[in-house]
């Protein structure tokens, strides 16, 4: 078992985890993106591998972004990340809904980003009961499974094509054909694909996007130029 090291500062280039983070990120607190300089705090090593903590002060909002980080250690220095976790904040790094969300759709939204750092099975039961909600509620599909629920908003065409492409990936992703409970019983806790839990975020981000922001913008340039045909005597929009 290795000595606990000292704070240990890495460029994020020769960190797998920070790679796939990128260049830059975005501040879990502000959600501001900034190009990071972290300290690496090494733990030790116990049964289940080596332990670090990674932190990062945003210069913005001057707040630490920390994580946990499972990897493997060599010669006192960290050579791989396995597996890492927010504990401050705990809320993925997701900006909050559009305000045009209502709050049916949005704290669902908010509770599945909330869980995702701490469990992606449950963020994606929340999210997926979401997908639903809205396929339901916006799209008007058929009270059905999932799956049948995604294909019938696909087959009306309706959708922009790069959407109906996102949405249709979720059950591809998810391998909705070798877990069909996905699609019936949305809302049971099941083990997801890696990526998974984070697409359906996403995908609930474009949904968010296509039916409540972009139609409130609309309405109200629209208001905005009827306003003015009133003052000048004319009649408004149809």
């Amino acid at each position: 078992m290795s000595s606990v090291a000292g704070i240990i500062t890495v460029r994020w280039l020769s960190l797998g985890w920070f790679v796939r983070r990128a260049i830059t990120m975005q501040c879990n607190h502000c959600l501001t993106a900034f190009h990071p300089s972290e300290n690496i705090h090494i733990l030790g090593e116990d049964a289940d591998g080596g332990w670090a903590v990674a932190t990062v002060r945003c210069p913005e909002c001057e707040k630490f972004n920390i994580y946990l980080l499972r990897c493997n250690i060599q010669q006192g220095e960290v050579r791989q990340i396995l597996e890492s976790r927010a504990v401050r904040p705990k809320a993925a790094s997701r900006p909050a809904p559009p305000t045009e969300v209502p709050p049916e759709f949005a704290d669902d939204y908010k509770e599945a980003c909330l869980v995702l750092s701490d469990s992606p099975k449950a963020s994606a039961a929340v999210s997926r009961r979401c997908l639903q909600h809205v396929l339901r509620e916006k799209a008007g599909v058929k009270h059905s499974d999932l799956a049948q629920e995604i294909q019938e908003a696909l087959d009306s065409g309706h959708l922009p094509s790069h959407l109906a492409e996102s949405l249709d990936a979720i059950r591809n992703i998810g391998n909705f054909a070798a877990h069909p409970i996905k699609s019936k019983s949305t809302r049971e806790v099941v083990p997801v694909e890696p990526g998974e839990a984070e697409w359906n975020l996403e995908v609930l981000e474009a949904l968010f996007d296509f039916f409540f922001v972009q139609p409130a913008r609309l309405r109200k340039k629209r208001d905005a130029l009827n306003k003015k045909l009133s003052d000048v005597g004319k009649p408004p929009m149809k």
